[in-house]
């Protein structure tokens, strides 16, 4: 009896989820919930690189998102890290075997190559590879094929893509590490925004959210600009430039007011939004889209990813990582929160699931 009891609970967990009629569908702010590619296609394409921007806006994405960090000689590119070792050639080349060093970034340490020990013209000579080879093997055919662009590349693609497709492709930049860089003497703001008025990008009517987890880089930003600022929260921890803060305070009701006085919305880990039970499946939603919106933040969670390896148990399709789910019910669950926006690898599934 106590066997089939255990059963019923384990069948009852991992049946696909429900939203109550409380968590029915609220509009969202801005009436349309954007689909921002996460890296760009990074599902189908090496991240950060202009094809797999190119693919997303194809796909028919709304924004496309750099990871932004700075060359020893200031110019703004695009990786996920600082350190390149995992999404570049570097470790190939033996003219630079020599800048393997060990840093320590936001408190963590870290062996390999870093962005800031290298002139642009010397990053322009690496090639890009799959930074997930083991879940993403189809776009290790890609390795060595792509630049690491810059962010003057990714504006420029996306003003013409803007004019080709005749929609507006929106940029979403995130300032990676801006405490570390402002201590090296490589700020991101003065570049971020000389390049985004380069472009015509100035007001909160822009095509354009600036992104960061840290909090004090945000309010420097504030003082500058009228383009619209989202705080990032991870699920877990604290901001790098803010040990005393943690992002589970920011997320609440009271946390939220103190956002709201320099950011415009919130990017949270999507575990913030609808977490997960013991079993790994959906649980019920909590009040952070409700509370958000209360004081006019638009909501961004991240990352949502068609792989096993990513998913709820419920919408897995197998016990293979790399095998591809139901990405697409996973989405509509956040979608029926009310949510503005979704942060995807996977363009193609995420418009799908939004209409």
């Amino acid at each position: 009896m106590k066997f089939l009891h255990i059963l019923l609970i384990a069948t009852l967990s991992l049946s696909p989820f429900s939203i109550s009629e409380s968590h029915a569908m609220e509009q969202p702010l801005e009436g349309k919930v954007i689909v921002i590619a996460h890296r760009g296609a990074s599902g189908e394409r090496p991240e950060h690189t202009l094809a797999s921007y190119r693919l997303a806006i194809e796909q028919g994405a709304d924004y496309i998102e750099p990871d932004l960090v700075l060359t020893k000689d200031g110019v703004l590119v695009a990786r996920h890290e600082n350190e390149i070792s995992e999404t570049t050639n570097v470790a190939d080349k033996a003219e630079f075997a020599d800048r393997k060093m060990t840093k320590v970034i936001d408190g963590q340490k870290m062996t390999g190559w870093f962005t800031e020990d290298f002139a642009l013209a010397e990053l322009k000579t690496l090639r890009a590879k799959e930074r997930l080879p083991q879940l993403r093997k189809a776009n290790m055919a890609y390795d060595g094929q792509f630049e690491i662009p810059t962010f003057d590349e990714i504006l420029a693609l996306a003003k013409e893509a803007s004019k080709t497709t005749g929609r507006t492709i929106g940029v979403y930049p995130e300032t990676k590490h801006p405490s570390y860089f402002t201590a090296i003497g490589l700020p991101h703001e003065a570049p971020l925004l000389a390049a985004l008025t380069k472009y015509g990008h100035v007001d909160k009517s822009a095509p354009v959210f600036i992104q960061s987890f840290e909090v004090e880089n945000l309010k420097a930003l504030r003082s500058k600009t009228k383009l619209r600022l989202i705080q990032l929260m991870a699920d877990t921890g604290s901001p790098p430039d803010r040990s005393d803060l943690t992002y589970a305070a920011m997320a609440t009701a009271e946390g939220l007011k103190a956002v709201a006085s320099y950011a415009d919305g919130i990017g949270p880990n999507k575990a913030l939004i609808i977490p997960r039970t013991l079993l790994g499946n959906l649980g019920d939603p909590t009040t952070l889209v409700a509370d958000a919106h209360k004081l006019g933040l638009a909501v961004h969670p991240w990352t949502f990813r068609r792989e096993n390896y990513f998913l709820p148990l419920a919408q897995k399709s197998g016990v293979d990582p790399r095998g591809t789910g139901d990405l697409n019910a996973e989405i509509k669950a956040f979608l029926a929160t009310g949510v503005d926006g979704i942060f995807s690898d996977n363009v193609t599934e995420a418009v799908a699931a939004r209409q």
